[in-house]
């Protein structure tokens, strides 16, 4: 059984939770994910890993409440177990010293990019990272990935904190004025993702986007994580997540992604009609 170490309530619908697992934190690198079960019988959920400590054998997770599974997780408090706590899976991040790098951040995928733009740094990168939400309220981690960075510039699209716009415009500013910029990693909701390699294509840097595909065992048999690269057909699970923005077939992408919504959507209304769910058990704990 794996312990919930520390909760944090970081949004009224995102949540930080340390978990205790050793022989995941021993081995996990940037980039990679992990999935989880609450029960025995529940569902698994594939989660990026935000941060890991190996000395304390925990591992850091950050998410957003989207269902019926991610709510019950964000009701568990310091002290309760996970039934299952499966990692590291999926290929770990391609940390080399490139020169000067981006890293963009969107929503809980800032959390996401935290140990991959860490791991630059510390491999002697100028990194320039770029975060980005909706509002201030749903800006995250913001003085982790402060500390890791060379510079920081943050967004929110209705301006209520940092530069009001997109990271896109800020990305794009960054590299009509500095030529010697050489990659970008962009972690977010798919749709970020998806204009960030727009951005990027008229300019000679790769962009590496990490994927949230639909997942069942994380092995690579089930199939449900399949992803276009380049007219070729690979598995996020195992041949991800991270791959080039600019050969990922999107519009599939973004299919694949909206096949369960309809089930997905019954299963949390049929939670909430057999379940009150209360707000008093959420907080930091």
């Amino acid at each position: 059984m794996y312990e919930v170490i520390n909760k944090e309530r970081l949004h009224e619908i995102i949540y930080s939770m340390w978990i205790e697992a050793p022989e995941v934190a021993s081995s996990v690198q940037p980039g990679q994910f992990i999935i989880l079960m609450i029960k025995e019988k529940g569902e698994r959920i594939p989660l990026t890993v935000a941060d890991f400590d190996r000395e304390k054998g925990l591992i850091r997770i950050v998410f957003q409440i989207a269902g019926k599974t991610s709510e019950e997780l964000s009701i568990l408090k310091a002290g309760d177990k996970l039934f299952s706590f499966i990692g590291p899976l999926g290929k770990e991040t391609e940390i080399e010293n490139y020169g000067k790098v981006i890293t963009v951040g969107g929503g809980t995928g800032i959390a996401c990019i935290h140990p991959i733009t860490r791991a630059l740094k510390e491999a002697g990168n100028e990194v320039i990272s770029i975060i980005g939400a909706r509002s201030k309220e749903l800006i995250i981690m913001e003085k982790e990935i402060k500390k890791v960075s060379s510079e920081l510039v943050v967004t929110t699209d209705d301006g209520s904190y940092g530069r009001k716009g997109f990271v896109t415009q800020v990305l794009k500013e960054l590299l009509d004025k500095d030529k010697s910029i050489k990659k970008v990693w962009t972690i977010g909701p798919p749709i970020m993702m998806r204009v960030t390699c727009e951005t990027t294509k008229p300019y000679p840097v790769e962009t590496i986007v990490s994927l949230n595909s639909i997942m069942v065992d994380g092995t690579g048999m089930c199939g449900s994580c399949r992803v276009t690269i380049g007219g070729e057909s690979k598995f996020v699970c195992t041949d991800g997540p991270e791959f080039d923005g600019q050969l990922v077939d999107w519009t599939e992408f973004s299919n694949r992604l909206s096949r369960y919504k309809g089930s997905e959507k019954k299963s949390w209304d049929l939670y909430h009609e057999h379940t009150h769910t209360c707000n008093c058990g959420r907080g930091a704990n």
